[in-house]
């Protein structure tokens, strides 16, 4: 019988998901379909209790639905408990309960911080304090770093988040520009950036040379920060390896196979972004 998955936000018809997933479905010959879940606040008790009737056979959960999606669910466990943010949701056919799970974290562990070198000493800021921000301050926490700073527009969202984490240390946003200059690691995590949106309304000049910049977007795979600090011979990373790592743990938890990221499907993602 033919299983139904999809990803569930909004914005969300950038999203890469389908093309991730449906590759491994035909890759390892599963009869099931990803496609876009188009969504509203409004949609989420219907859509949590499809999955429940199995109608589909898990989801993925992006922007803004990843704290509020919680309210709809039986059960969050492992990451998902600890950042209050959920990207995965699925059907315990045991229990009958519908499960929220977190793979970002293990996507941004896998993807970039084997990348780092003596990590536990350094300075690390993360810009943004939304949807995919608890994801990134906890997979910092586990890789043992501990003098993490956040910043945002509005500085409530960073209070909130201090709760939950906290050794967090909080920066007003109107010094950002000025204070980049003290941090090792700088993580985009807000949307600035984004195709056909909004960018930082002033470059990263003042950053150290050997600096480490992360942006959590993917489409497109270089923003103009990003471009900026390539350009200036610093190392960085776009968001599709931790995209692709995410997508593979939310595979492995709906299928119980561990899916190959293999040339072709990076090819594939890639060829979609340019």
């Amino acid at each position: 019988m033919k299983k139904f998955f999809g990803v569930i936000g909004n914005p969300v018809k950038h999203s890469l998901s389908p093309i991730l997933h449906n590759y491994w479905f035909d890759k390892y010959k599963i009869d099931a379909d990803y496609s876009i879940i188009e969504s509203t606040d409004k949609d989420l008790p219907q859509i949590i209790q499809k999955i429940k009737d199995g109608i589909y056979s898990g989801i993925n959960v992006t922007l803004p639905f990843k704290q509020r999606v919680i309210n709809h669910i039986d059960k969050v466990i492992n990451d998902a408990e600890l950042t209050g943010s959920v990207n995965t949701i699925f059907l315990d056919r045991d229990k009958n309960i519908i499960i929220g799970e977190n793979t970002d974290v293990f996507g941004l562990q896998a993807a970039y911080l084997k990348e780092i070198e003596n990590s536990i000493s350094k300075k690390v800021l993360i810009i943004g304090a939304g949807g995919v921000s608890p994801s990134v301050i906890l997979s910092f926490q586990k890789s043992g770093i501990k003098n993490i700073s956040i910043t945002n527009r509005t500085n409530e969202k960073c209070i909130f988040l201090k709760k939950k984490f906290k050794l967090l240390k909080l920066l007003p946003w109107k010094k950002l520009k000025d204070e980049i200059k003290n941090f090792d690691i700088i993580v985009n995590a807000t949307s600035l950036g984004l195709k056909n949106g909004v960018d930082f309304d002033f470059d990263f000049k003042n950053t150290k040379n050997e600096v480490l910049y992360i942006d959590t977007i993917y489409n497109p795979l270089e923003t103009k920060t990003l471009r900026y600090l390539k350009d200036e011979g610093k190392k960085v990373f776009n968001g599709l390896d931790m995209f692709i790592y995410q997508g593979q743990k939310s595979f492995y938890l709906w299928n119980k196979i561990n899916p190959e990221i293999d040339d072709t499907l990076i090819e594939l993602l890639k060829s979609k972004l340019r």
